[in-house]
């Protein structure tokens, strides 16, 4: 029986399958991934890209929804972009935020001493308010991976996380 997922290309966008290679050009830039799975056939015409598998297998056959995903998210994002909203959270201490090369510094999160970091991935920008976060970009893995390590970077330990809810939560995506 089998399953086939078919992702068609968007208008402005050139993509391309090679070598088990997804590359996907468009106005705001290009994105590669690598897809390979066992039973698992994919292609690429540059209108429509194909995932199709002859295996009735629930893993084989939702790994062929899971590559379709994937390229639909690099199509919307080299069209669109990604972009999540962080709120900055404080009720004891201010938290104070900076960049430090490739990498976001808090400081003074309940009161510590040393600053915390989190690290930022490549082709992702991030614009730091004063209450804010701004994390954009084109690849949604890279985006919503930095978000959460901004997020992780400020987890509570040690005290009561009903009463210290301080930290920094992502509130919006688009």
């Amino acid at each position: 029986m089998g399953v086939e997922r078919r992702v068609e290309v968007p208008g402005g966008v050139t993509a391309s399958f090679e070598e088990r290679i997804l590359r996907v050009t468009g106005p705001k830039g290009t994105l590669e991934r690598t897809m390979r799975y066992p039973q698992v056939e994919m292609s690429c015409d540059g209108a429509e890209f194909v995932v199709s598998t002859a295996s009735d297998r629930r893993k084989i056959t939702a790994m062929c929804g899971t590559f379709a995903a994937h390229a639909r998210n690099m199509f919307k994002g080299v069209v669109d972009g990604y972009e999540y909203q962080m709120k900055v959270v404080y009720s004891h201490f201010p938290i104070q935020l900076k960049m430090a090369g490739t990498r976001v510094e808090i400081t003074n999160f309940l009161g510590e001493r040393e600053p915390r970091y989190a690290r930022i991935d490549d082709g992702v920008e991030v614009k730091l308010g004063n209450d804010e976060v701004i994390i954009t970009g084109i690849d949604k893995d890279a985006v919503g991976s930095t978000a959460a390590r901004i997020e992780a970077a400020t987890r509570v330990r040690h005290r009561d996380p009903r009463v210290f809810q301080d930290g920094i939560y992502i509130v919006g995506k688009a």
